[in-house]
């Protein structure tokens, strides 16, 4: 059952770093604020991995192709999943751009039993299910006649790209071999600094200017990748025991953690409806632990 508190500290954390990431990017680039979530995080992950062995040794691990391509797809993804989600905060507002992109549970659902050869019996089915029925009534889905298709498109492009990082995290996991929670820890560390290296890359390339607005607000870009690392952490640590599905349903209550800043922080307001879906989460998120 470690699982779980690894995915509730994996949702506060992401929450805060969603909320941070806002922020940024109302003075950076999508691109530098996707950056923001990886640049610090790779020395913190690294040191995560140092304590782990110097708490537990284990054997080095044997990287195979397999595992390459899983990491290289791991890291693809989330890049896409965070520039998608950064973009909706851009067009909605914060809590609807994260409930959006929470569609990542059911469609990891999806993938996960199509694809991975994952399966889920009927209560984790009704957790997954009304776990995505709360999350569209607290992002505001039910006045989805007024929306844009492109807003739509980005929430659900989104949420199947954080879905395919997901399964791609558990399987490159599974696929070390090592005792937990070194396993996790490598493909967090792989990972994180891919995904620094390829978007460095990019921004020398590209956009030079975005680097620099990142060098000029440190204490807010370091608080983004640490938030974003800690959370990484648990999401990968509550994957490599749990299935995605469940993992991810459980951490829809990030959008309870979401909700709630949204109206502490940026004063945005929430309709009623937000008391039901909370409830729902709630309801979900007994039904994925008792299954």
């Amino acid at each position: 059952m470690l699982w779980i508190p690894f995915t509730l500290m994996a949702a506060f954390m992401q929450a805060w770093r969603n909320a941070f990431q806002k922020q940024l990017s109302q003075d950076v680039a999508v691109s530098g604020v996707t950056l923001a979530r990886f640049i610090y995080a790779g020395p913190l992950a690294a040191l995560y991995l140092f304590v782990l062995y110097q708490w537990q040794p284990v054997a080095k691990p044997d990287f195979s192709g397999l595992f390459g391509l899983y990491i290289l797809g791991a890291a693809l993804m989330q890049i896409l999943a965070t520039a998608l989600m950064v973009k909706l905060f851009q067009l909605r507002n914060y809590a609807i751009g994260v409930g959006l992109a929470k569609s990542e549970a059911i469609l990891a659902a999806a993938l996960g039993v199509v694809f991975f050869a994952v399966s889920l019996d009927w209560l984790g089915w009704l957790g997954v299910l009304l776990g995505a029925v709360a999350v569209f009534l607290l992002s505001g889905i039910r006045a989805v006649h007024g929306w844009s298709w492109q807003t739509l498109c980005l929430g659900l492009g989104s949420g199947l790209a954080f879905a395919l990082t997901s399964l791609w995290v558990r399987e490159a996991s599974l696929e070390l071999g090592l005792p937990f929670p070194h396993g996790a820890a490598w493909v967090l560390l792989l990972v994180i600094l891919l995904q620094s290296l390829l978007l460095v890359a990019w921004l020398i390339i590209r956009d030079m200017a975005t680097l620099k607005a990142l060098w000029q607000r440190p204490k807010l870009t370091l608080t983004i990748s640490f938030c974003s690392c800690v959370g990484s952490i648990g999401w990968f640590t509550a994957m490599s025991l749990e299935s995605v599905a469940l993992v991810k349903t459980l951490g829809q209550v990030e959008v309870l953690f979401s909700l709630l800043i949204s109206a502490w922080w940026f004063k945005e307001k929430l309709a009623r409806a937000d008391k039901l879906g909370l409830l729902l989460i709630v309801i979900a998120a007994i039904c994925v632990v008792w299954t």
